[in-house]
């Protein structure tokens, strides 16, 4: 499994979880920080989850 939050411009923000996942369902919550750890920008950030056999990407809305 990993999930990860993108710009628009296709730059990665920050890896939010990388590995082997059991199955079932997970729960996982940006805080709208970089990978370095600050407060990424207001705007629309794409977020990508890869799994074994599937690849789900979601927009999401940041509000500051």
């Amino acid at each position: 499994v990993s999930v990860e939050v993108f710009d628009l411009a296709g730059q990665r923000v920050r890896r939010l979880a990388s590995g082997h996942w059991p199955a079932g369902r997970h729960t996982l919550l940006w805080d709208g920080r970089d990978a370095g750890g600050h407060h990424a920008a207001t705007g629309v950030y794409l977020v990508r989850l890869v799994t074994g056999g599937a690849v789900r990407v979601q927009r999401v809305l940041l509000l500051r």
